[in-house]
């Protein structure tokens, strides 16, 4: 099983060696960066799984951060952490669909629960997509074999786009291979379904 692979943003992390120590003990693997750019610059060449940002830094701020991480990555989850507890902080941070936010001094078992809150939800999320769709590849698989009109067709197409928007989200690669894989299958059929029937489409029924 790959480690969970997080990214912490800090201009002072060389003081957060202990909470980094923790995370590792525990099979984290923590990427560090002391300033907003070079978590752009990381970010740009490194998938993670969740990142820890500090508000208030020289140079780029938390918050400037965040807008920029959002563009490389929208689905990536950002833990805000700051000293700060002003009111208009939070709404812009909130605003910029965080993930959680704390507030200095954390200690490691808070940075624990929020990684099982975020990573967690978005385990079970993924988890439930993939057995619906393993339930439905089934259902999937027996219209191939029977639908026979354009619109059982169209029903089926709008299926296929459905779960292909649902698989992207997840990122299951595996799963989009078998979807995939059903796509072509339904292509190859739809072809089969013309063939039989374009003579029909231009016989003058009237005549």
């Amino acid at each position: 099983m790959n480690k969970i692979k997080i990214l912490w943003v800090d201009d002072e992390i060389d003081l957060l060696k202990p909470h980094i120590i923790f995370l590792e003990a525990r099979n984290y693997e923590v990427i560090t960066c002391k300033s907003g750019q070079e978590a752009l610059e990381e970010l740009a060449e490194t998938r993670v799984d969740i990142v820890f940002l500090d508000e208030n830094m020289p140079g780029i701020s938390g918050l400037e951060t965040l807008s920029e991480i959002k563009i490389i990555d929208s689905s990536i989850p950002v833990v805000m952490i700051t000293k700060s507890e002003e009111e208009f902080i939070m709404e812009e941070a909130i605003g910029s669909k965080i993930a959680d936010y704390l507030i200095k001094p954390v200690n490691p078992n808070q940075i624990l629960l929020s990684l099982k809150k975020n990573l967690d939800h978005s385990r079970l999320i993924s988890e439930k997509t993939t057995s619906n769709y393993q339930q439905e590849f089934r259902k999937i698989a027996m219209d191939l074999s029977m639908v026979n009109s354009y619109q059982e067709w169209a029903d089926l197409y709008k299926k296929l786009i459905y779960w292909e928007l649902q698989l992207e989200e997840i990122e299951d690669s595996g799963m989009f291979e078998i979807l995939e894989s059903q796509k072509i299958e339904a292509n190859q059929q739809f072809g089969k379904f013309v063939e039989r029937n374009y003579p029909d489409w231009f016989t003058d029924v009237d005549a």
